[in-house]
């Protein structure tokens, strides 16, 4: 059964999958695509600019660590959504706020084909992460706030895959848009992507949600929802969790790009956009997260899928190209899969004040990307990639200490 928690949607108390009649599986079936397709179209940007990273260091003359902290600036405006979110959660319709946010990314996303001033182009990323990040937090909480123990694992984990979805065909779309037509034109053919995920929202979701929102506990303000969050090890354990995944992720998969561009591989831009076939793995992985943290425990799933990402990176020092992508894989799979156990179980663990929790989970995970984009790019510039990799390693064995704390409520 395990294998179908992948699928579990966004309704209230329902069977298991396995025990629904074949029209309520394949109504099932049906809704973990829509959310794995809505998370698609909101992520899609994140991703899809760190493919073009050669062509936009060429483009703006500038070292390969400039640009790549200007393409991750977008994290920062993530980190501040997250906070938002968690500040302001009881006054914002989840339904409107959903669609709404990935209306709005349509705008920065246009505008980044048109500006030729690296400064703008940051600024822009920043204001593309905040609505991203509004939009993916926002969907969390929803479906946390409504879903049953069961299906929001699951939920989530289908969530995540259209997350891992994104990493793919973002890049792939915008390494063969810039190639085949131009560099503007993928920021447009983004934007264009960003308005079909707000109109599937609206279709899906609704345009608003008659329902209020979650309520913090009864006498408790939004800052002691945070100190309570943050005075539970579990919790807190989780949040340094989130930064490390997505510190490991961006360092990872925004430098890789150099050296695979440099001796002894060399692979063009276009070459370069495929490579991202090693997240297929990670398409079929993802989804059975939520079911497999449900049956054996948060704990061991994520140290196994850390210890996978940890061989992953000893994999990046072949001077093989073929060891290389096969260790972009196990990265890819473990970090996800990490991803997805580590957030569902924020939503378990949470007691209360769900929106403050996710809200908090997702800012430390952002601001990891960005302080990862940041430091390992200047530690790829002044040390190399040898000292690139030994410091996620390192990183990495911290998240295995921090992991211990991840323990189920009985």
């Amino acid at each position: 059964m395990a294998k179908n928690l992948g699928a579990a949607m966004l309704m209230g108390p329902t069977p298991a999958l396995d025990d629904a009649p074949s029209e309520k599986r394949h109504e099932v079936m049906m809704r973990a695509l829509i959310i794995a397709l809505i998370a698609f179209l909101t992520l899609i940007d994140l991703f899809g600019s760190q493919a073009l990273l050669p062509t936009l260091v060429a483009y703006y003359q500038v070292s390969p660590a400039t640009m790549g902290f200007a393409v991750n600036a977008s994290t920062f405006g993530m980190a501040i959504a997250g906070l938002c979110v968690a500040l302001f959660a009881n006054r914002i319709d989840r339904k409107l706020g959903i669609w709404l946010s990935l209306a709005l990314l349509a705008i920065p996303t246009f505008l980044l084909g048109l500006t030729e001033d690296l400064t703008t182009f940051a600024l822009l990323r920043v204001v593309q992460g905040f609505f991203m990040a509004a939009a993916f937090t926002l969907t969390l909480t929803y479906l946390s706030e409504i879903c049953t123990v069961t299906a929001a694992s699951g939920a989530m984990a289908a969530y995540i895959t259209g997350n891992v979805a994104s990493n793919l065909f973002g890049r792939l779309l915008a390494a063969g848009v810039a190639d085949n037509v131009g560099l503007a034109e993928s920021f447009y053919t983004f934007s264009a992507l960003n308005l079909a995920g707000a109109v599937l929202a609206i279709w899906y979701f609704g345009l608003r949600d008659g329902s209020r929102p979650e309520q913090q506990a009864k006498g408790m303000s939004v800052w002691q929802a945070w100190a309570d969050h943050f005075a539970n090890p579990k919790l807190r354990a989780s949040f340094a969790i989130g930064f490390i995944i997505l510190f490991a992720f961006v360092g990872t998969f925004t430098y890789v790009n150099f050296v695979l561009a440099e001796p002894p591989f060399g692979l063009p831009q276009a070459y370069l956009g495929l490579i991202y076939f090693v997240f297929l793995p990670s398409m079929l992985t993802t989804p059975v997260a939520g079911g497999i943290a449900q049956k054996y425990g948060a704990r061991a799933v994520f140290w196994a899928s850390i210890l996978l990402s940890m061989a992953g990176l000893l994999m990046l020092l072949a001077p093989s190209l073929a060891v290389v992508l096969l260790g972009l894989a196990l990265i890819g799979v473990g970090l996800f899969f990490g991803q997805a156990a580590a957030t569902g179980y924020v939503g378990r663990t949470a007691t209360h004040s769900h929106a403050a929790a996710n809200g908090l989970y997702l800012t430390s995970y952002y601001v990891g990307g960005l302080a990862g984009a940041f430091l390992l790019g200047q530690v790829f510039v002044f040390a190399g990639w040898l000292a690139v990799v030994l410091f996620l390693l390192v990183l990495l064995a911290g998240a295995l200490v921090l992991g211990r704390d991840l323990k189920e409520t009985a």
